[in-house]
């Protein structure tokens, strides 16, 4: 089973295939309307209104395992982000990423990019910090760590890069423009 072959739910109930993405590239983030990373919403959306032409698609997968900061319904968090980010992007339905209910989607996704650290700088030390009170072995699975890790997809279909939240945006623009 490839990526093509994976489906996630539509905000709006809706299954959404990820063959309907074939010969795109595709950013698929998990999310959260109230955490340090929130912002990262602006620059999704500046690549996608940049890129979007060129064949770029973006999965927003609003999810609520990190802290709980992603409250709310799916018509609020839709709310939010068009109203504070001007999202133009199609949101998913919230849904888990890790453990026993996540999507099929995120476990594809893990499966073929594991977590290869937060790099450096002050933002990954604080991850890293946080994450072995939580966690002693976060280092060695591939779990989702926190919001807004972000994976690409290349125009055939594989998993190419996976982005920690702590990754600079300008290097996800920057790798994903490389695909284009």
């Amino acid at each position: 089973m490839g990526f093509y072959d994976q489906s996630i739910t539509a905000a709006n109930g809706e299954e959404i295939s990820m063959k309907d993405y074939e010969g795109k590239v595709v950013l698929v983030v998990n999310t959260a309307t109230g955490c340090g990373f929130t912002p990262h919403y602006k620059d999704i959306e500046a690549m996608y209104e940049k890129y979007h032409d060129k064949g770029f698609e973006v999965i927003d997968v609003p999810c609520n395992q990190f802290a709980g900061q992603t409250p709310g319904t799916d018509e609020e968090i839709h709310e939010f982000c068009t109203l504070k980010y001007k999202t133009q992007f199609p949101q998913m339905k919230k849904t888990d990423v890790n453990g026993e209910n996540a999507t099929p989607l995120f476990k594809y996704l893990k499966s073929q990019k594991g977590f290869e650290g937060f790099g450096k700088g002050p933002a990954a030390l604080a991850m890293g910090v946080m994450l072995s009170k939580i966690d002693k072995d976060y280092k060695n699975n591939p779990e989702i760590k926190w919001n807004f890790t972000k994976f690409i997809v290349d125009r055939s279909g594989n998993v190419v890069a996976r982005f920690e939240p702590t990754a600079k945006m300008e290097e996800v623009d920057k790798f994903v423009e490389g695909l284009l």
